[in-house]
């Protein structure tokens, strides 16, 4: 796969970090969960369904820590260098330090400020997509920055909703509390409201920081300020091959030689 030529020294240095972050658990990870399975200890902060969630993060973050070059050896989607830079922060802070070093317990509000960088980012995502559609001067229809703005707040609340479907799944097949319906630490399940509130903060942080993105981009299309346009995603045109020179076609007809004979003459 072809790699980004355009990563700074930053980012291939913060790109290495966050690799080894997702990596090195991997192997504390599976001797935890053979440990656990053989003999369960007493007390437990984390029970094996814990440690097997965070095994599959961090398998998972070894792949989509590539999805950008990926984007870009595939579809020519460029990747903003401040959007890649804080992606790898966002992978770095949701799954090592979320996860494996227990942030989402031990750090209030650390669920949220995830949210709110996540859907940020999928906002300016979302505006792109169709940004890059009204450039292209093969689509005859040119969409207003009302209706690019309010598909970018739709393509950001929806991905959110996805993660939070991920998450129900997840609870319900591996016995997990993604969703927080259950007191910390493996206690009774919560009742009503409370059982209701980390799932609808994390659905309401995702409308604020997707309103937020879209409103910005809004004005910004609106008055041709291009705020945004270090924040989003662009696509390389494709390099059309060049075509050889036919040499049969390069020579003169036989009638354009002898009408060049005659005029000599």
């Amino acid at each position: 796969m072809k790699k980004n030529r355009n990563k700074t020294k930053v980012a291939r240095i913060i790109h290495a970090i966050v690799l080894l972050s997702v990596s090195l658990p991997i192997i504390f990870l599976v001797i935890k969960i053979v440990q656990m399975s053989v003999a369960p200890p007493e007390e437990t902060y984390r029970n094996v369904a814990d440690y097997v969630l965070m095994l599959v993060e961090c398998i998972l973050g070894i792949l989509v820590i590539e999805l950008p070059d990926i984007l870009e050896a595939k579809f020519n989607v460029v990747t903003p260098p401040r959007i890649y830079l804080l992606y790898l922060i966002f992978l770095y802070c949701s799954i090592f330090l979320g996860e494996v070093a227990s942030f989402y317990y031990r750090v209030p509000y650390w669920d949220d400020m995830l949210h709110a960088m996540s859907s940020m980012m999928l906002g300016a995502l979302g505006l792109s997509l169709v940004m890059v559609l009204n450039r292209d001067r093969h689509v005859l229809v040119k969409l207003s920055p009302a209706f690019i703005s309010v598909f970018a707040f739709c393509f950001a609340v929806s991905i959110g909703a996805i993660w939070e479907i991920y998450e129900f799944t997840l609870d319900g097949i591996l016995g997990l509390n993604m969703q927080k319906y259950a007191v910390e630490g493996g206690g009774e399940d919560l009742i009503g409201r409370l059982a209701l509130i980390d799932t609808m903060q994390d659905i309401i942080i995702d409308c604020l920081g997707a309103l937020f993105i879209s409103v910005i981009g809004y004005i910004s299309n609106k008055r041709n300020k291009n705020w945004l346009s270090k924040w989003t995603f662009t696509v390389k045109p494709k390099e059309e091959p060049v075509a050889l020179e036919d040499p049969v076609a390069l020579e003169e007809p036989e009638d354009a030689k002898n009408n060049k004979t005659s005029v000599e003459c």
